[in-house]
């Protein structure tokens, strides 16, 4: 199984209250999480990737093992830890402002 961690809000709209345990077929990999997610939790869809697109929404970051995986490609497998289970696959709300 493979542990998210969602921001408090997509929490929120996904009605879970901590992390969430996915089973992901295949490889594990950015696309294959969130294609497991929003199937599992469809109030997510459009929220974190675009819903033609399927890019990552602007201020939506990917942190896998301490390291943003953001700008990697969402076909990249993940870090063993991550496809065991061992470590989650945290989805962050970035913040911006001045």
């Amino acid at each position: 199984m493979i542990r998210v961690v969602l921001p408090p809000h997509l929490r929120r709209l996904a009605r879970v209250s901590g992390k969430v345990e996915l089973e992901v077929k295949g490889p594990v990999t950015q696309r294959s999480i969130l294609d497991a997610l929003e199937a599992t939790y469809p109030m997510l869809r459009g929220t974190i990737r675009d819903h033609v697109t399927r890019q990552r929404r602007s201020f939506i970051r990917f942190f896998a093992c301490g390291e943003d995986w953001s700008h990697e490609s969402p076909d990249a497998p993940l870090p063993d830890a991550v496809a065991t289970g061992k470590e989650p696959f945290l989805i962050v709300g970035a913040m911006a402002g001045g």
